[in-house]
């Protein structure tokens, strides 16, 4: 059976602005249809049969779209909002906890990640890590590389200090467990790159490499790329 997967979908979309000021970034039009459909048609075809969302700017609108998908009747869906003050992508987790068992998959509301989950999750119930992290050997093309990976290992991983031996990049797939958020109270505002920091310079997160690029709607230039990669379909 697979695991739950918790979607980040609460974020303001500010660089794709006047688009996202009165439309959430996961209600996109991909080749006609909502982004979140495709995405959510994505996650069916993985067998993924639980997914939550975190929700926050507009987000009764994602839930709207969600109601009419035509999957709606195979996969659990569940929702949880930032509130008033928005608390980071790992704060929105830590508040989703209660929707969650124990491990789960991680990933973004704007990431189109057409990969194996099956083989990630098998990887980790292999392994004796606590997480795991999807790498993408980038070279600093798609953006700034992040990661130091090495024999499955992610030995160091930062979204602020860079290194010359950073190859990789953070995927956008990962899985944690409830216990990496227990030291959080549930209105704390903090960025998930703490806990993969933390595991990383602990020597317990592992790295899964992907060979296929990734995807996503968090700029122009991805939406296009996206578009071109999907063909026109009815989610």
């Amino acid at each position: 059976m697979m695991l739950p997967i918790v979607v980040l979908a609460g974020g303001l979309a500010s660089r794709l602005w006047p688009m996202t000021e009165s439309l959430p970034k996961s209600l996109l039009p991909i080749h006609g249809s909502p982004f979140v459909l495709h995405q959510l048609n994505l996650f069916k075809e993985q067998r993924i049969t639980h997914v939550h969302y975190c929700l926050g700017h507009l987000g009764e609108l994602i839930i709207d779209v969600i109601k009419n998908w035509k999957g709606i009747n195979d996969v659990q869906i569940t929702y949880s909002f930032d509130g008033e003050i928005l608390l980071g992508t790992g704060g929105a987790i830590n508040r989703a906890l209660p929707y969650l068992p124990d491990v789960f998959f991680i990933t973004y509301g704007d990431s189109y990640l057409n990969t194996d989950y099956k083989a990630i999750q098998n990887a980790f119930y292999q392994n004796n890590k606590e997480g795991l992290m999807t790498v993408f050997k980038n070279d600093n093309k798609f953006d700034k590389s992040n990661v130091v990976f090495i024999n499955h290992e992610i030995q160091k991983y930062s979204k602020k200090q860079f290194a010359s031996n950073m190859e990789y990049i953070d995927y956008g797939l990962g899985i944690l467990q409830k216990k990496h958020f227990q030291s959080y109270n549930k209105d704390t505002k903090f960025d998930l790159a703490e806990i993969y920091e933390d595991l990383a310079n602990s020597g317990k997160l592992l790295g899964f490499e992907i060979k296929e690029r990734f995807y996503e709607i968090g700029s122009f230039q991805g939406i296009h790329e996206l578009t071109n990669f999907l063909k026109p379909q009815k989610p």
